[in-house]
């Protein structure tokens, strides 16, 4: 493939594959989206790919907004940046209430603003791991995959705790929440 960017729409032929279309242009990879394998990450070099009809080609790499989310999985993983995450307006203050089944047990009273603050530390750990395998010489790509996937399903486990967020752009996403309709 030539050096300049296929752009989104893209429609693309991958030997392992079969056909598909890119529906998310990254840096060094496109998100293609496959008939029969669904959305895959695929490397910009992949010699597996044959374009079949080129659609938004450019020279450019990223939009700006891309770049934005680029820049900070790159700060969060060299200097263990964490973004400020607000909580929910309702939920400030609050205390969450763990009783045992056992009566004669004492609760545990624990402040929702701690909890959350776990939970966005849980997300922060989960996305430099994610950076680590992305980034990490030794793995091969079939094994990337194969963690990524684990580390999806993480996402979607803890998407009950989106309703602490206040802001949707920073809940959890699963499996089912990453494809594009």
């Amino acid at each position: 493939m030539e050096q300049t960017t296929l752009g989104i729409g893209t429609r693309l032929q991958h030997t392992q594959y079969g056909p598909g279309v890119i529906c998310g242009v990254r840096y060094a990879t496109y998100l293609i989206s496959f008939i029969h394998h669904g959305i895959k990450e695929i490397d910009k070099t992949d010699t597996n790919l044959d374009e079949i009809i080129p659609e938004n080609v450019t020279v450019e790499v990223e939009t700006v907004s891309a770049t934005e989310k680029s820049l900070l999985k790159i700060l969060r993983l060299w200097a263990d940046v964490s973004e400020i995450v607000p909580l929910g307006d309702r939920w400030k203050g609050g205390t969450m209430l763990l009783q045992p089944y056992d009566k004669t047990q004492k609760p545990k009273e624990i402040p929702i603003d701690d909890f959350f603050h776990k939970i966005v530390m849980l997300r922060d750990r989960l996305r430099v791991l994610e950076q680590n395998i992305n980034s990490n010489k030794k793995l091969a790509d079939e094994d990337k995959v194969n963690i990524q996937q684990y580390i999806t399903r993480c996402y979607g486990s803890l998407t009950t705790f989106n309703v602490l967020f206040k802001n949707k752009e920073n809940w959890f996403v699963g499996d089912k929440g990453s494809r594009e309709d």
